[in-house]
């Protein structure tokens, strides 16, 4: 038998390798094989078994190093449908991959920037639409770097979304824009690809349209979620805002929710994803978020992927076929290995190897199948659970809106006996402002009727001041012929300007009274005013006021009394100055009388020669003198009769007599100049 030397490395390399560089090149070649299929220039929708995978390479290396490696070689910016194919696995990827794409693909949002931006630019069908893919796949990838809560297959619990939203209302809001923004760009895209279906008048059946179409059943799939979760928030927003302030969300969300509607009908009409996708029916109408009951009708729309007919699998190397020989030199190298090792027993290959080969092979395939049957199960695991849970936060939710519906219905009836017992209160209130307002007016019509005496005494005031000045002037008239009269008259004065200064003490007091009467009818006026908010101090103040009205009446008397008291002095001092008038009028009356008998006398006595140096014979009494002897002797003295006939008794009696002061006497003559006037005429010059 022969000995083997040596192994040339050829053989070497035929033979299977167990080392961890022989898997990465074959995972590295395996990947590479299925992004190259799966993202190509024909109008064809991406296969599943291409893109599943993919999504098996992010998670057998825990991330989409592999596959950023090979689709940034790409010739991306040559193709618009390349580039609709990658965004379409990169969305597939996202969703159904590992949580750690999410990192890798935020590490090249630059080169998704990028091509959305190129193809924005060309007026190009697919261009348009990449446009449109990019900026929904970088919108899911900073929403779910921004809510980790939330993984990029969008499926949480409601209890998930009850902690990421939390209690703070702030966040909610922003939470739910942020979800309508995410909304917004998906069917953005799906308008996009209905328009282009309608322009090029295509069907699903075509391989155009389905290539516009495949990306769509990942748009459900996320549109359904997004919808759930938004109405969920909407609710939990209205419990704690004032719907006048999310009247712009209700709108945004009504407008949403037709769109959706109509996307879900027309998708769920065409052939091409009825046997992909099970899409859900929408209600007629959108949920009505000002009744919190609406919550309980609200049904989680679930979107059912149909289990995949098993595709044929195409046969691939797992052997690198290129190290092997040319074609034309199958001959040299069988001889080469039969010169070495010697001739085969039998056949070129061992039973065993072949064998193995294809219980390997059979492996591989079994454990592709067992995957495929794992992520099934754990696909259809997750939406049972999805479903359990859904039913379970229902059924919780309706029992929280059921203990909240007795609540309220406990505070309603609270509510109501507040409100019956404020009616009573009210109407209470009501009879005691009326009442008040009673007392106000009777206060009101007092206050006028003084106010009317007030001006009748102003009025009386004035006349007696008028009284006044004409007394005042007669007085003076005749003060100065009689000194009593005087000092009656200066009596009077003075009496008239004590009842002046009284009266006007008294107006004065009156027009305090009348100011302090003002100045308590509006404290009554606010104490009514607090009266209505406080019945109780209504009372005390109504007491209060009686007793002040009562003190005003007591007072009011007290002052009519008073003027009626001056009204009699007034009187009573207008009555002695018309008696002094009279007697005053009398004494002119008799002093005239007697001053024409005395001229009369004198007259007689005068016509006689008289001797001024010679005794006169004496003068017999006259009556007239006896009448008029208190004039001489004045008021007080006893009466003397005047019987001298001198002529100084003449001048006193001339002097007596005359209310004029007499005049100076003639030379040689003791008469006076109007006497001797009288007698001897004077002489002219």
């Amino acid at each position: 038998m022969n000995s083997i030397k040596s192994v040339p490395a050829r053989v070497l390399s035929r033979r299977p390798g167990h080392s961890l560089e022989a898997e990465r090149e074959q995972f590295d070649k395996t990947q590479a094989i299925s992004i190259s299929k799966a993202i190509n220039t024909q109008e064809a929708p991406v296969k599943e078994k291409h893109a599943r995978r993919i999504i098996l390479g992010t998670h057998h290396e825990k991330g989409a190093f592999t596959f950023w490696s090979y689709a940034i070689g790409l010739p991306l910016p040559s193709s618009s449908i390349l580039s609709w194919k990658f965004c379409h696995v990169l969305h597939k990827v996202l969703r159904d991959g590992h949580p750690n794409v999410l990192q890798d693909c935020q590490r090249h949002r630059s080169n998704v920037r990028e091509i959305g931006d190129l193809w924005g630019h060309l007026h190009d069908r697919y261009g348009q639409l990449v446009n449109v893919y990019t900026k929904l796949l970088l919108t899911k990838i900073s929403f779910h770097l921004k809510h980790p809560q939330f993984p990029a297959g969008l499926e949480v619990t409601d209890e998930v979304l009850e902690k990421t939203a939390g209690t703070d209302v702030n966040n909610i809001f922003q939470l739910t824009v942020e979800m309508f923004d995410y909304m917004d760009c998906e069917l953005r895209l799906s308008e996009s690809v209905f328009r282009q279906l309608n322009t090029a008048i295509a069907v699903s059946q075509m391989s155009s349209g389905q290539c516009r179409l495949a990306p769509l059943i990942q748009v459900i799939q996320d549109c359904s979620h997004l919808y759930h979760y938004t109405v969920k928030l909407l609710f939990k927003l209205h419990a704690c805002l004032p719907a006048d302030t999310l009247q712009g969300h209700r709108d945004r969300f009504h407008e949403q929710f037709h769109s959706l509607r109509n996307f879900f009908r027309r998708a769920s009409d065409m052939l091409y994803f009825k046997r992909l996708i099970q899409i859900p029916r929408l209600p007629e109408g959108p949920p009505n978020f000002l009744r919190a009951s609406a919550l309980a009708e609200h049904i989680k729309p679930v979107v059912v992927i149909p289990e995949e007919a098993p595709e044929d699998e195409e046969p691939e190397n797992l052997i690198e076929i290129s190290t092997g020989p040319p074609a034309g030199e199958p001959a040299v190298v069988a001889d080469l290995f039969d010169q070495t090792f010697g001739p085969p027993n039998g056949s070129l290959k061992d039973d065993r190897d072949v064998q193995i080969e294809s219980l390997k092979r059979e492996v591989e395939m079994l454990r592709g199948e067992l995957e495929k049957i794992k992520l099934e199960a754990q696909r259809y695991v997750s939406q049972l659970k999805g479903q359990v849970n859904a039913l379970e936060a229902e059924l919780e939710e309706q029992r929280k809106q059921k203990q909240k519906a007795l609540v309220d219905n406990e505070q309603l009836r609270h509510e109501l006996a507040q409100l019956r017992a404020a009616q009573r209160e009210g109407e209470r209130n009501q009879g005691l402002r009326e009442e008040a307002e009673k007392k106000a007016s009777t206060i009101e019509a007092r206050y006028h009727k003084l106010k009317e005496k007030h001006s009748e005494l102003i009025g009386t005031h004035a006349e007696l001041l008028r009284k006044n000045a004409d007394t005042a002037k007669q007085l003076t008239v005749t003060q100065q012929s009689q000194e009593e009269v005087a000092r009656v008259k200066e009596q009077l004065a003075f009496q008239m300007e004590q009842v002046k200064r009284e009266s006007e003490m008294k107006l004065e007091e009156q027009s305090d009274l009348l100011e302090k009467v003002k100045e308590e009818l509006e404290a009554k006026a606010r104490e009514l005013v607090r009266a209505q908010e406080a019945l109780t101090r209504t009372e005390q103040s109504g007491s209060e006021l009686s007793s002040r009205l009562d003190a005003l009446s007591a007072e009011k008397a007290a002052l009519s009394s008073a003027v009626r008291q001056r009204d009699a002095d007034l009187q009573a001092a207008q009555g002695l100055a018309r008696e002094k008038e009279a007697a005053l009028s009398r004494e002119q009356q008799r002093s005239a009388q007697e001053k024409a008998q005395l001229q009369g006398q004198l007259a007689d006595k005068v016509t006689a020669p008289l001797n001024c140096g010679a005794e006169a014979p004496p003068l017999a009494p006259v009556p007239l003198l006896q009448q008029g002897r208190a004039l001489v002797c004045g008021s007080g003295g006893p009466p003397v009769l005047a019987e001298r006939s001198d002529c100084s008794t003449r001048k006193f009696l001339l002097e007596a007599v005359s209310p004029h002061p007499p005049a100076p006497a003639l030379p040689g003559c003791e008469l006076p100049c109007s006497v001797s006037r009288m007698t001897h005429p004077r002489p002219h010059a």
